[in-house]
């Protein structure tokens, strides 16, 4: 992005109020990968102690959304992403702060390629949320679609 122009990071926050209300950190954010953090928070805490289910599918949404707009930034003009299912498995108790990495599950040019081509397509996003140890938490896949402005 240029010098004039927002990026990822400062697209996802001014796009989707929820990931400012949790405190989110972009730490990453690029058409191959993004990086977002949800700090330890007490108001965010379930009833373990440890960050809130809620609070962790946000946190893993927002990174499918941050990659998202950073491979997709050059569609938008003619197509709205949309979040069509998720699907999240929870695998070990999250204490702390949690990170959430996610990557695209097909390449850009294949769905580019089928918006070209008049459909609207559907891609998987994969995310891992991990503890300060290392240790993945949950799991996350999210499948978009890019739909034709009309």
């Amino acid at each position: 992005m240029s010098d004039t122009q927002p990026n990822i990071g400062e697209m996802l926050l001014a796009t989707v109020p929820m990931a400012k209300t949790l405190n989110l950190e972009v730490v990453e954010a690029t058409a191959d990968r993004a990086v977002l953090r949800l700090p330890d928070q007490p108001d965010f805490h379930n009833h373990v102690g440890g960050p809130h289910a809620g609070a962790m599918f946000t946190l893993a949404e927002s990174a499918s959304g941050a990659i998202v707009i950073g491979a997709f930034a050059d569609q938008l003009g003619r197509a709205v992403p949309l979040a069509v299912k998720a699907d999240i498995g929870y695998r070990k108790l999250a204490m702390g702060a949690v990170t959430a990495t996610a990557t695209l599950g097909r390449t850009k040019a294949e769905v580019v390629a089928e918006l070209d081509a008049g459909q609207r397509p559907e891609f998987p996003v994969h995310i891992a949320i991990t503890r300060e140890d290392g240790a993945v938490t949950g799991e996350m896949t999210i499948v978009w679609t890019l739909r034709p402005q009309s």
